[in-house]
């Protein structure tokens, strides 16, 4: 039977201590084996329930992984300071931040796992990738609202060049993503998007109280 109609049953009441220690041991079993080792039965195990029991809850591996990997992300919080250049450094923190909270080793395996099913892909992008895109995107639609981008602004463009260094990145591991790379993702895009660039970086410079703050444009 599939296991994606029996979870659908009617049964018992959900134990919540199930459900957190499932998800703490699912967590751990990340950090210690990565994706790819990870079993239902171990989890299980540790968790001290039985494997249809999880499966009860989580229909396959990866809805298990992406309900644990939900719960580390957590709220994300859009920066607010009227300092677009500012603001925009936190939203893209947020990708990094997001991403740097992750076991090693499981976004590639898990997105590899989850591409071929759409439910679970759509599962994927609506735990792991789009809460910060959406951030990152009410942070420009601010800036544009108060005049410091252009109206013609491509939004889902300007989200995608700023999101696709950390998720780059983070896929294939070539290269570490550190806030200064952030900082000069951030320069540079503005220096094409912004309204009056000079005028966003002195008060950026303003909110940083550092007449000295390095940039790609001074």
């Amino acid at each position: 039977m599939d296991r994606r109609m029996e979870s659908r049953r009617g049964g018992r009441p959900r134990s919540a201590e199930i459900d957190v220690a499932a998800l703490d041991a699912t967590l751990t079993l990340l950090g210690e084996t990565g994706y790819r080792r990870l079993s239902v039965e171990e989890v299980a195990r540790r968790a001290g329930t039985t494997k249809p029991a999880l499966y009860r809850r989580w229909p396959t591996r990866q809805a298990l992984v992406l309900a644990a990997l939900a719960g580390r992300l957590g709220g994300i919080d859009v920066p607010d300071t009227g300092c677009t250049m500012c603001d925009l450094g936190e939203a893209i923190g947020i990708f990094v931040a997001a991403f740097r909270r992750l076991p090693p080793d499981v976004i590639g395996p898990l997105l590899a796992d989850c591409a071929a099913d759409p439910e679970l892909h759509a599962a994927f992008m609506a735990t792991l990738f789009d809460p910060p895109r959406d951030a990152v995107r009410r942070t420009l639609i601010r800036a544009v609202d108060r005049g410091d981008l252009r109206r013609d602004l491509d939004l889902e463009l300007a989200v995608d060049l700023l999101g696709s260094l950390v998720h780059h990145r983070v896929l294939f591991g070539h290269a570490p993503l550190t806030d200064r790379d952030v900082e000069t993702a951030v320069e540079t895009l503005l220096g094409g998007i912004a309204a009056d660039y000079p005028r966003l970086l002195e008060h950026s410079r303003q909110q940083a109280g550092d007449p000295a703050l390095h940039v790609l444009h001074p």
